[in-house]
């Protein structure tokens, strides 16, 4: 964002079932979308679109904006790539039964994806045409939330699932184990696997009577991200669901090409943590709750890697509130920042998905930290160089303010570089720009309020906490303003995605 410039609304639809015959050639185009709605897309100079999400959904899939086109998944089992400028639909895929739920990545003309029932998919760029689909996942509750890496022809991307959350206690928990996985770009073919935990064993009778199985989950949430001139792919781990063993919340290095274990560090001891604990006074249920180790600290973001003079770091945020960095080659400890304060049953006041490196500096936001705040770290030393916290007026300013009860001063999202820039999202529904060099907000937009769609459909922000965070592409800023896990806003209208001109 130049001195003196402010960033152009242009208001991006996204979810639309719009034929491209009838979006207009407007850079600016707006659509929402609502729950059976067919929509129309007609021509609204300078206030846009393109619609995204139903009614009381949240969005989860992170658009990827690549060779002017958008891709991303929606609530209603589609798969959109839409026309990154003007929102004309170029083409929709329909999955069964299932949505996505992670962004999409983009590869010599294919675009890769997961969804909520463990399912991977490759459709044609050009087309939607599906090239390949395969079930990586056979336990029930499995999902990918896991964004895929393309890499050397071969696709990456981690397994995760719900099961933790269930509330019955007649469930025989747990037996998901999570998983990265290494498919053949091509074909989908599984080339190799590793698996977080030990395959879970039946040890015993929960209070109710149901079969307690263990250790299990340690599901990987978020992408791995690999280096490249080593091969070595890097990926972190959520906490075990019941039973105490195997990769919990952990930072994995392994082999691209086998899956061999490089290094790996556990960076909490014991970390047993399910639904069921959020009860008090339930340890026959959550034994963790007697010994202090019901706590939920996954490390759910991807890794940043840093170069530090001729040293190659791995670095990552965790839950726990916590940014640790460590030797990329042999796993040792560089350093580590307490960012947040540590709670327990969830995690809240930590690291929720990720941050981001300019090469000078690590830009990483904590969650609910009473407020959420974003900070500028020294990649060499873990030093802080700035912190910024959530405006103290963003629950008390704007389409929030009707909302006393339900809004947070917090940074779900993943922070976001552009030159010169940090862009953080907040559950307060604005999106702010800070200066990267000392942290000042230069710029903030208050997306709770109503957008009319060109076809008559009416949409309103919301909270924002896309996991991704925010998308900057070919001068434009995307942002998803549709909802966040603990702090959305009640609204009858679509959900809507943000476009911005830089």
């Amino acid at each position: 964002m130049r001195p003196g410039h402010i960033p152009t609304l242009l208001l991006i639809p996204l979810l639309t079932s719009v034929p491209a015959a009838q979006a207009r050639t407007s850079h600016q185009v707006s659509v929402t979308v609502t729950e059976g709605t067919n929509i129309a897309v007609t021509a609204a100079p300078r206030t846009g679109a393109m619609v995204m999400e139903r009614p009381g959904f949240a969005a989860k899939s992170q658009p990827a904006v690549v060779d002017g086109s958008i891709y991303f998944g929606g609530p209603d089992g589609k798969f959109y790539a839409l026309d990154a400028r003007t929102g004309a639909t170029r083409w929709t895929f329909t999955l069964t039964r299932s949505v996505v739920n992670d962004a999409p990545t983009v590869a010599h003309g294919k675009v890769y994806f997961g969804d909520s029932a463990g399912n991977v998919y490759a459709l044609s760029t050009r087309t939607g045409k599906l090239l390949w689909t395969k079930d990586t996942e056979s336990h029930p509750a499995g999902l990918h939330t896991s964004s895929p890496l393309y890499y050397r022809g071969r696709i990456y991307l981690g397994a995760s699932s719900g099961e933790n959350i269930t509330s019955d206690v007649n469930y025989p928990c747990c037996t998901f184990r999570g998983h990265i996985d290494s498919l053949d770009a091509d074909t989908g073919d599984l080339v190799w696997r590793y698996f977080t935990v030990p395959e879970p064993k039946a040890t015993g009778t929960w209070p109710s009577g149901a079969t307690k199985y263990e250790p299990s989950g340690a599901g990987v949430w978020s992408s791995p991200v690999i280096d490249e001139h080593t091969g070595t792919l890097y990926v972190g781990t959520g906490q075990n669901y019941s039973g105490s063993g195997g990769d919990f919340d952990s930072l994995l290095a392994l082999d691209a090409k086998s899956g061999a274990v490089r290094w790996k560090q556990q960076v909490t001891k014991a970390d047993t943590w399910r639904l069921l604990c959020s009860r008090p006074d339930n340890e026959g249920f959550c034994p963790g709750q007697r010994d202090g180790t019901a706590l939920d600290y996954d490390i759910g973001a991807t890794p940043n890697l840093l170069r530090v003079g001729d040293r190659t770091l791995v670095g990552v945020g965790q839950k726990s509130g916590a940014y640790h960095v460590f030797d990329a080659r042999t796993g040792d400890v560089v350093w580590r920042r307490q960012l947040g304060r540590p709670i327990p049953g969830g995690g809240i006041g930590g690291v929720q998905w990720g941050a981001s490196t300019d090469g000078r500096r690590v830009y990483v936001a904590t969650y609910m930290a009473n407020p959420g705040t974003l900070f500028a770290l020294d990649p060499a030393t873990g030093t802080e160089i700035w912190s910024t916290a959530n405006p103290a007026d963003g629950c008390t300013t704007g389409g929030a303010a009707q909302f006393p009860n339900l809004c947070v001063p917090a940074h779900p999202g993943a922070a976001t570089g552009s030159p010169g820039l940090v862009w953080e999202g907040s559950d307060d529904g604005k999106i702010r720009a800070y200066s990267a060099k000392d942290g000042k907000v230069l710029w903030t937009y208050d997306t709770v309020r109503d957008f009319d769609g060109v076809n008559g459909v009416p949409g309103r922000g919301n909270a924002i906490s896309a996991a991704g965070g925010a998308v900057v592409a070919n001068g434009m800023l995307y942002v998803q303003a549709a909802g966040a896990l603990f702090s959305s806003y009640p609204s009858d209208r679509g959900n809507v995605l943000l476009a911005f001109g830089l």
